[in-house]
């Protein structure tokens, strides 16, 4: 049987990579049969949900502390914006540890950006959406943000992600490279990210493993992105990924449960 989700990975204009991660579809075909994986996630999302009837609705998706596995919805499609550590503030009117576990509709939100850019999601065609997006978005947030606190949060975040060469630092040695204090760099997180640093790394480190399992002997992945030894990665990936790689990497997953409702702010 074809594979009945597709997902694509859509081109960010130059102007709005500041602020946006990334940009991508997903699509859901007639009759979803595998459970759909819902990874564990860092980044909130600006999400644009197209129904089988082609209604258009826009959500804030916030970060995924664990992976989820659901059945899905047959005939839908979605539009993903990735937001950038540092983004969620000024552009939606709250922090992002506001917004974890949660998926709330976009128009919802404080931020009078939000509400505009919600309207413009909404009417536009993806295509039309990016370009109206990269003449309006950074004046919007160039505004509202506090540029400070985003060069911050994002050296941050660097630091604790995997990186070639080097594995995340320690939160310690982060905060004193930064001159902040260990509570100011979790404070940081917890409004520019919305995980804390630790949780932030973990969640790095398993997505790097499910990005590099099928090309490097486990063991040596293990060393390679910090863990202590292969041990240490199995029970960091089953308690984010909900079963240890093998069963994962071989189909074994977790029962899908139904889509969680829109959770209203």
């Amino acid at each position: 049987m074809p594979d009945t989700v597709s997902r694509e990975v859509l081109p960010t204009p130059e102007v709005l990579r500041p602020w946006i991660a990334g940009i991508g579809s997903v699509s859901v075909g007639d009759e979803p049969t595998e459970p759909f994986v819902h990874l564990p996630e860092a980044a909130t999302r600006v999400v644009v949900r197209t129904g089988e009837h082609g209604t258009r609705t826009t959500l804030v998706v916030g970060p995924r502390a664990r992976a989820s596995y659901d059945r899905g919805k047959r005939r839908v499609s979605c539009v993903e914006l990735r937001l950038a550590p540092g983004t969620v503030r000024p552009l939606l009117g709250v922090p992002a540890v506001d917004l974890v576990g949660r998926a709330v509709r976009l128009d919802e939100l404080p931020g009078p950006s939000a509400r505009r850019l919600s309207d413009a999601l909404r009417r536009l065609e993806p295509e039309e959406a990016l370009a109206h997006l990269a003449e309006v978005l950074p004046e919007w947030l160039t505004a509202a943000a506090d540029r400070s606190r985003t060069e911050l949060v994002r050296a941050g975040v660097e630091a604790m992600s995997v990186r070639t060469g080097r594995t995340p630092a320690q939160v310690v040695d982060v905060a004193r490279e930064l001159a902040v204090s260990e509570r100011q760099l979790r404070n940081l997180f917890a409004e520019g990210v919305g995980l804390s640093p630790k949780h932030y790394a973990r969640v790095n480190r398993v997505r790097t493993v499910l990005d590099f399992a099928a090309a490097c002997p486990w063991a040596e992945l293990a060393a390679a992105i910090g863990y202590y030894d292969q041990s240490h990665m199995t029970t960091d990936f089953r308690t984010l990924m909900g079963v240890p790689p093998r069963s994962y990497f071989t189909g074994r997953l977790p029962d899908a449960t139904p889509c969680q409702a829109i959770r209203r702010g």
